[in-house]
């Protein structure tokens, strides 16, 4: 009994390291980071992954529209050799895309912490209108 305890916690163990170290490959940024790393870097690849109803209502100047529920079949549209900046509303929808975008071509890809709700409450500028 006592090894099969400890083989249960080893392997949980492990596969919450392996979790971890994945989901450390996206940085979370701040809306004032985000921000720079725009201003400082006019390659990154701007996606948001809300509706197109929020999409027109704000969203960051740049950025293209692939709501969360049509990424995996819209994965070719995603550039695989820029950084990448996903956001959401609040942070949580994008965070899941990130992860997933991570997990299938690594690289430099961003989470904005917050959305567009922090962007806007930190005073950063928006657009409105149709794509």
């Amino acid at each position: 009994m006592q090894f099969i305890k400890r083989y249960f916690l080893l392997t949980l163990l492990i596969l919450l390291l392996l979790a971890s170290s994945a989901a450390a490959m996206v940085k979370n940024l701040s809306p004032g980071e985000a921000r720079e790393l725009l201003r400082k870097n006019p390659q990154v690849y701007i996606l948001d992954v809300r509706t197109l109803q929020e999409y027109q209502r704000s969203r960051l100047e740049g950025a293209r529209l692939i709501p969360i529920d049509q990424i995996a079949r819209r994965i070719g549209e995603v550039p695989s050799d820029r950084p990448i900046l996903v956001y959401c509303a609040v942070g949580s929808r994008s965070s899941q895309v990130a992860g997933f975008l991570d997990r299938q071509n690594p690289g430099e890809i961003y989470n904005l912490f917050g959305g567009i709700w922090g962007w806007q409450l930190a005073g950063h500028p928006t657009q409105t209108g149709g794509p």
